[in-house]
């Protein structure tokens, strides 16, 4: 997850922040649903009752090794009558809270412990709780799978890396020209193209004029994983001597092969319920 997001909860857009591996939602936010003239009136307000209070108290005993447990008896003894008073800063000053915090600046606001923002959406409004929670799970799934993405594009990454390292040492002679180089490198991507796709970027392209991708941008998952696991072959096999038709009939047949495992092991996943 990026260190500052947001979502749209109800036509409010509320932002969230990446505090120490921990998600933390702007209260701020979800109070101007409430009253979008002073948010920070509605949190005040949600701060001075007793179960709130005990609620905060409850999350950092839980959580917070360092909270005053003195402070928050005595706050907590307070809390509810008409005189008391408490603000986010004024928590976090006496009873050293980790839960809640304010701050200045682009992101200025108070954020909270997503667990702390979910009881104080409830507190707000029922209605925005469940949808707020329903929007910061979709956000989180579709960090998840882009997470997931990234490994998949730097493990091919990285045995590109390893593919064209065995290319610069086994096949290119020495005294070629920088456009003699940049050709080997492309015929050795579209080796493995041919083995994978069964034609090359150039036949890619052609066939596919209005696509600004590549072929290997429009690759799904079992895809990508096989190509990854061809780059690191073929840099075995150059690391051999094989020729390079060789490799390449070589290459293919292991493409069919991993191919129909991965793609029989996702559908198994699917019959079973399971992310493929």
């Amino acid at each position: 997850m990026s260190k500052n997001s947001q979502i749209v909860v109800l036509n409010e857009t509320v932002r969230i922040q990446r505090m120490d591996q921990d998600d933390y939602i702007s209260l701020t936010d979800i109070a101007k649903f409430k009253n979008p003239d002073d948010p920070r009136f509605v949190i005040q307000n949600w701060m001075r009752t007793r179960s709130s209070i005990e609620f905060l108290g409850i999350w950092e005993l839980l959580n917070n090794p360092d909270f005053n447990r003195v402070e928050f008896d005595t706050v907590k003894n307070q809390s509810g009558s008409n005189a008391f008073v408490m603000t986010p800063s004024k928590w976090t000053d006496l009873t050293g809270a980790i839960g809640i915090n304010s701050r200045a600046g682009r992101y200025g606001g108070t954020y909270a412990h997503k667990d702390i923002a979910f009881e104080f959406a409830s507190w707000v409004s029922v209605e925005f709780k469940l949808y707020l929670i329903k929007e910061f799970q979709r956000l989180k799934e579709t960090e998840h799978q882009q997470l997931g993405w990234d490994i998949r594009r730097n493990l091919t990454k990285i045995n590109y890396r390893i593919h064209t390292d065995a290319i610069k040492t086994h096949l290119i002679p020495p005294l070629l020209t920088s456009r003699q180089i940049n050709l080997i490198y492309a015929s050795e991507a579209d080796l493995l193209n041919m083995a994978l796709f069964g034609k090359t970027a150039q036949q890619w392209r052609d066939e596919n004029p209005g696509n600004k991708g590549n072929i290997r941008d429009e690759a799904n998952v079992s895809q990508l994983v096989c190509l990854a696991n061809l780059e690191t072959l073929n840099a075995h096999f150059i690391h051999q001597g094989l020729a390079q038709a060789e490799r390449l009939k070589l290459l293919n047949q292991t493409a069919i092969q991993q191919m129909k495992l991965l793609l029989a092991d996702a559908g198994t996943r699917r019959l079973e319920g399971k992310q493929p």
